[in-house]
């Protein structure tokens, strides 16, 4: 059973089994071949109104439900009721910090039964050392033991349980090149700190060292690098490529209609450079990530900003000149370390070190470490991936949110009676337009009957922010990437690439606006640009204002932050799009207030969304660790197909494949056969 950290000392989690498995997509209209429509919604601010206050139930209007009603008109009304758009700042929610409460008397006798009763692979020898390898993705969703790769849940659990184990001395971790997001590595770092509370060691060894891995590692007291470690703490960037001089020399003319002046989902095929909007915006959220950087590092090695900022600013590579500076501990092999770890616990130079993995520690469970949870029981629904209406027959099970499981989730824990609050885990960049609208629903359904905090880990923007505005509260990371409302919509004019290659196509329809996105061989007619500019209009309208009335913002204030923008949890919450800021542990604690449960009364977390392994996802994991993706040439490719719905999705356009498809276009898909075999 897998454990989340609340602010009271500990609690219990219990995994249901469900198959949700995804596959990727976003917020779709029908446009057929033409590239996606991109909305990126925003996030929602620290002191924003949540439905009802913490003490009431079913103080959302009925009409709140209705795609119609006028935003402007409901929070009006909304307003005079009992007070309700009274903000609540981030600082007056509970916190959910962690505390270390050592287990005594009866129940450190009751922890050594257990011990003495454990199953095989829960028995860990007194003295061990936890080791765990922080390395590549990390998943935001539980895995099975067969599932390959690391997962976020997991990965703060055994944090959790080794504060408590007795027979745990410490944590050793081998931190290498990190494949996530500031969302996750935040919400680890937390971990690492609140771990320390118990007063056992945590030793980081980083052989290979950027931004990312030495965040994660100067959390912990002690830090080691190899002499050849590969160290490049030179600064941060932020990029983006553009296509369009490489689709105008093949012939291909991308026809975009944009809403949104930050939205730049689609530049990378119109335009070729950045535009000033798109630069401000990403030099905005470069800025945030930079600045947190330098701030928490300057902090945990006790040093002043600025001087850690010249330092990185000289360029400084080797690992002997971090020793002299302080930033590392000593430069040692793992041999090494692994030895001096010996000596400090005793152990003889003749005997092994006893360690436990992270795999094989993930399977002892809470309960044999001493961690029990309540009577009250708080529902957690994690939505990751992309997102889609229905799975396609070819999906990975696992792969991302797919809209009818997840309803059937929502609708579960609507029913039961047991649960007194529910908890939405957003990490998506979104998808499919309808099966977010759907899901948002179904969320604002649940929100009427329950407490339901959203909380965001590395990104909730465009559909994955859609979501999120149906709950009460939005918890997020400070560097959570969300917000994004905005639409970018278009196709591509094949002409000049037709007449290069000799290919024809003619078109016989009946309708004035058949061929809209059928005639991929000309350009839009005027009466066909302009029915393509008003939809996308209209389609950025219904967005916004389905925003503003979830947010209980005005129209206007909402268009102040929209326009496609993409925030920082941190700005979302300056902005009024996200009401706290933290880790899951800080969205529980507000669910617990809102359920009207003490916030020193253990709860009980429901896992309802638990992955099961399947075939193709551990065939596909298999597949990964034998041959190594460049990933770069798989998402340009995956650029270059086509989607046949408008996309909810934040920075970048993303395609679904048209294999399929019966619009598929067979040029296309030789062009990208060819691209492939480059």
């Amino acid at each position: 059973m897998s454990t989340l950290l609340l602010p009271t000392p500990y609690f219990t989690s219990i995994h249901r089994r469900n198959t949700l498995s995804s596959s990727a997509s976003g917020l779709q209209i029908q446009f057929r071949h033409r590239f996606s429509l991109s909305f990126l919604s925003h996030p929602r601010s620290l002191t924003h109104t949540p439905f009802r206050s913490h003490t009431r139930r079913g103080d959302i209007s009925l009409r709140a439900f209705d795609s119609s009603s006028d935003p402007k008109s409901e929070e009006e009304k909304e307003g005079v009721v009992d007070n309700q758009n009274v903000r609540i700042a981030d600082e007056d929610y509970p916190s959910g910090e962690f505390e270390f409460e050592p287990i005594t008397g009866w129940r450190s006798l009751l922890v050594k039964f257990n011990m003495l009763l454990a199953l095989p692979w829960e028995r860990v020898r007194k003295g061990s050392v936890l080791t765990m390898k922080l390395r590549g993705q990390i998943s935001d969703q539980v895995k099975s033991r067969f599932s390959p790769g690391l997962s976020l849940p997991q990965i703060c659990e055994n944090f959790l349980k080794a504060a408590y184990d007795p027979r745990i001395s410490g944590i050793y971790l081998h931190i290498d090149s990190l494949n996530c997001g500031w969302g996750k590595v935040e919400e680890i770092r937390r971990h690492i700190l609140n771990f320390k509370k118990s007063g056992k060691f945590v030793v980081a060894y980083v052989p290979l060292c950027q931004e990312k891995e030495y965040y994660l590692a100067c959390a912990c007291e002690e830090i080691y690098a190899p002499p050849s470690a590969y160290f490049s703490l030179f600064g941060l960037t932020v990029q983006a490529s553009f296509l369009r001089g490489v689709l105008d020399n093949i012939g291909i003319e991308p026809q975009v209609e944009r809403i949104g002046k930050y939205k730049s989902a689609g530049d990378q095929l119109a335009r070729r450079t950045m535009s000033e909007e798109n630069c401000e915006m990403l030099t905005a959220l470069l800025d945030n990530i930079y600045t947190n950087w330098l701030d928490k590092v300057s902090f945990a090695k006790g040093r002043r900003r600025e001087d850690i900022e010249n330092f990185i600013n000289e360029g400084v590579y080797q690992v002997d000149k971090l020793k002299e500076e302080g930033l590392i501990s000593n430069v040692i092999y793992d041999d090494e370390v692994i030895a001096m770890l010996k000596e400090r616990l005793g152990v003889k130079t003749d005997k092994n070190l006893p360690m436990v993995d992270y795999r094989k520690y993930s399977r002892v469970k809470k309960r044999t470490v001493g961690i029990s949870g309540g009577k009250e029981q708080i529902a957690i629904i994690r939505a990751s991936g992309s997102i889609s209406r229905v799975e396609s027959q070819l999906s990975v099970s696992s792969s991302g949110i797919i809209a009818e499981k997840f309803i059937e989730q929502i609708r579960s824990v609507r029913e039961s009676k047991k649960f007194k609050a529910a908890i939405i885990r957003i990490d998506s960049p979104g998808g499919d337009a309808l099966a977010s609208d759907l899901m948002w629903r179904e969320i604002r359904l649940l929100a009427a009957s329950k407490p339901v905090i959203a909380s965001m880990s590395d990104v909730a923007a465009s559909g994955g922010y859609y979501m999120a505005m149906g709950a009460e509260a939005i918890v997020a990371e400070s560097l959570t990437l969300t917000g994004s409302i905005g639409v970018v919509t278009g196709k591509f004019n094949l002409e000049k690439l037709y007449e290069k290659i000799g290919f024809n196509k003619e078109i016989i329809s009946r309708g004035r606006y058949a061929e809209l996105v059928a005639a991929e061989q000309r350009p839009f007619r005027p009466d066909e640009a302009e029915l393509f500019a008003k939809s996308a209009q209209h389609a950025y309208k219904q967005f916004r204002d389905k925003a503003a009335l979830s947010r209980s913002m005005t129209v206007d204030k909402m268009e102040e932050v929209a326009q496609g923008r993409v925030w920082t949890g941190k700005d979302g919450a300056s902005h009024g799009l996200v009401d706290a800021i933290g880790g899951l542990s800080r969205a529980i604690a507000i669910a617990k207030l809102k359920a009207n449960i003490p916030q020193d009364r253990q709860v009980t977390v429901v896992e309802i969304s638990r992955t099961s392994p399947s075939l193709p996802g551990i065939l596909l994991g298999v597949g990964n660790s034998l041959v190594g993706v460049d990933r770069t040439l798989k998402e340009l490719l995956q650029g270059l197909t086509f989607s046949d719905a408008v996309q909810a999705r934040m920075d970048g356009i993303m395609f679904q494949t048209l294999e399929g498809s019966p619009y598929a276009n067979p040029i296309l898909s030789i062009i990208k056969d060819y691209l492939s075999s480059l």
